[in-house]
């Protein structure tokens, strides 16, 4: 399937008031295929770039191919690049060793999309419920020296991670919650109903409360 079909898809996907579920059945529908993924990515349609992140083939996203889409995304507004960032995370670089390692080098770099994945992938090895990794005192100095000047989307996605160590491992819970004050990240966000705030010392509350 060639760059007409890609841009086929990407109509029907962006003119039908799509759902997220029917991107999900459509790449049940497909598996794998790369060379449409390139193509659907290519397209710059948001529907389709997250279709493209269900049928990518991981063996070949090398550090070369990634360093490329994650340029692509800086030129998306913040909602739309973060959220195909998570669905490329969950669906392709949390998926082989290789990607696993890639994920775990980029703490540093250049690429604020790739740093706000490293952390959101060590907040996610929490937040699934896994044992801890045994590095969550280094990530937490790391954590106290740079989450208040980070770039905003990294910066979340350090919250994120501290909320989780929090929540998972009480021995860190009152440094934690001590950073979310001192840094004040998110203290007068609004909270829609029934969501969790992501301010450090309440997240890290009603979380771990659920889990007592």
């Amino acid at each position: 399937m060639g760059s007409k079909a890609a841009k086929k898809i990407a109509f029907e996907l962006e003119s039908k008031g799509t759902k997220l579920g029917d991107i999900k059945k459509r790449g049940q529908a497909i598996k794998q295929d790369h060379e449409l993924a390139l193509d659907l990515w290519a397209t710059g349609s948001h529907h389709a770039r997250l279709l493209a992140t269900l049928v990518f083939d991981k063996k070949l996203l090398t550090q070369k191919a990634i360093d490329a889409l994650a340029a692509d995304l800086l030129k998306q507004d913040a909602t739309e690049r973060n959220q195909l960032a998570d669905w490329l995370l969950a669906n392709q670089l949390m998926k082989s060793k290789q990607t696993v390692a890639l994920l775990e080098s980029w703490e540093k770099n250049p690429s604020p999309v790739l740093r706000r994945l490293f952390w959101y992938h060590q907040a996610r090895l929490r937040w699934t419920g896994q044992t801890p990794p045994e590095n969550s005192g280094e990530l937490l100095e790391k954590l106290e020296r740079e989450m208040a000047t980070a770039h905003p989307d990294v910066q979340w996605a350090m919250n994120f991670c501290a909320g989780w160590i929090g929540v998972q491992e009480p021995k860190f819970r009152a440094r934690c919650i001590r950073l979310g004050k001192q840094v004040g990240l998110y203290k007068d966000e609004p909270v829609a109903k029934n969501c969790t705030p992501s301010y450090l010392p309440e997240f890290i509350r009603i979380e771990a409360a659920k889990r007592e």
